[in-house]
């Protein structure tokens, strides 16, 4: 198969690139597969501390590549889109997306040139994005008389509000960078999307890899539950931690003002 997932790791980062540049990084059924291939990867790796997901070339993902999915639907070849497995409530469509939701670290994603459609969605399923000033982003389904459906409403709804994400998804129209910042779809602007993310990926690395990846679960399931159930999980993490040898390491680098260095998580 060719490739169109590319991973790179040092010192606990995943540089994690969509690599179909002939095609402005379009998701076809092999993309689909070996996005969630490497997030599967991902989650397994104990010495991960963060992940950037970026597009190779022109653009960081242009969406579906409508010919290609229309051409092994004919033919019936690979999963359906629709098809679930056990070990993850999103679709084989939806979960090119929401797997990076389901990474226990941070996802940063780093987007330049176009992020339209599923590539839109792709990037909304990272923690984090940095987006360039010129870059042009769509939900661009109702251009093609769809609704979004790569995961965008269970991600997009807890970044903007609902007043956007609807008008986003009605008109399909394009934004730049710069509006996505000010609708707070981008949490950065940068002119080099990836150098930006790579630095706050190395930041992140330096912290205790047992309390980022609590804090990102934290978070991920504070939108999901009741007040009691947050204040609960609160407790019940920050039980997981204290006294435990990285917590004791991160107190015990900064009386000493030296780096810390910390275990990998068990």
């Amino acid at each position: 198969m060719e490739e169109r997932v590319r991973i790179e790791k040092k010192d606990g980062i995943a540089d994690v690139r969509m690599v179909r540049e002939d095609k402005m990084n379009a998701v076809d059924t092999q993309m689909f597969m070996a996005l969630v291939d490497a997030g599967l990867e991902l989650m397994d790796d104990r010495s991960l501390r963060a992940v950037v997901l970026s597009g190779q070339g022109r653009a960081f993902c242009s969406g579906l590549d409508i010919p290609s999915l229309m051409t092994n639907l004919g033919k019936r070849e690979g999963p359906s889109l629709s098809d679930r497995t056990e070990d993850s409530p999103a679709n084989f469509a939806q979960r090119c997306a929401w797997i990076w939701q389901e990474v226990p670290v941070p996802v940063i994603a780093a987007v330049h040139g176009v992020a339209y459609g599923a590539g839109f969605q792709i990037a909304m399923g990272a923690d984090i994005r940095f987006v360039a000033p010129d870059a042009r982003l769509s939900l661009r389904e109702a251009h093609w008389g769809l609704i979004p459906d790569v995961a965008a409403t269970q991600t997009l709804r807890h970044v903007v509000g609902l007043d956007v994400a609807t008008e986003l998804t009605f008109t399909a129209r394009v934004v730049s960078g710069i509006e996505a910042k000010e609708l707070r779809i981008a949490t950065h602007l940068a002119d080099d999307p990836h150098a930006a993310a790579m630095e706050l990926a190395r930041e992140i690395a330096g912290r205790s890899p047992d309390a980022v990846r609590a804090a990102k679960q934290l978070w991920n399931q504070s939108v999901q539950g009741s007040v009691a159930e947050g204040l609960a999980l609160e407790a019940k993490l920050q039980g997981t931690l204290m006294g435990k040898p990285n917590q004791a390491e991160a107190v015990k680098a900064n009386m000493e003002k030296r780096d810390p260095k910390f275990e990998n998580p068990r």
